[in-house]
Formats: structure tokens, sequence, C-alpha cells
């Protein structure tokens, strides 16, 4: 455990950091799932969930959650 208060500080704001991005992962495997069961079974709101999937992708990209 840190003594310094600004280790201190950095441990928390570490955890929150990796929390937030655990939370994010999780949502868009689930996302991404979602749309890969849709089209396996043929549903019909199949392009609306790939629609929903890509999206999100993209902007997981963007806040550098996952590799462009």
């Amino acid at each position: 455990m840190p003594n310094i208060k600004s280790a201190k500080k950095r441990v928390k704001v570490s955890a929150a950091k990796t929390a937030r991005n655990k939370a994010a992962k999780s949502a868009l495997k689930t996302t991404i799932k979602k749309a890969n069961a849709a089209i396996d079974t043929n549903a019909a709101d199949k392009e609306e969930a790939v629609k929903v999937a890509i999206k999100k992708i993209d902007q997981a990209a963007a806040k550098g959650l996952l590799h462009k």
C-alpha cells in the first residue's frame, strides 16, 4: 500500500478507470454476442443489431478501448 498522498490517489484513480473500462468492454462484448446471435437465428431485427454493434465498436475504438 502506498504511503505518499499522490500515490494513494493514483491507486484510487487507477481502480476507477479499470472498473469503467471493464464495464465498457463487457457491454461491448454483449452487444457483439447479440448481433452474432441475431445473424445465426436469422432474426427479423438482425440488421438493426449489427448496426448497433458496429456503432459500439467504432465508439470503443474512438475512446481507445480497442485498437483501431
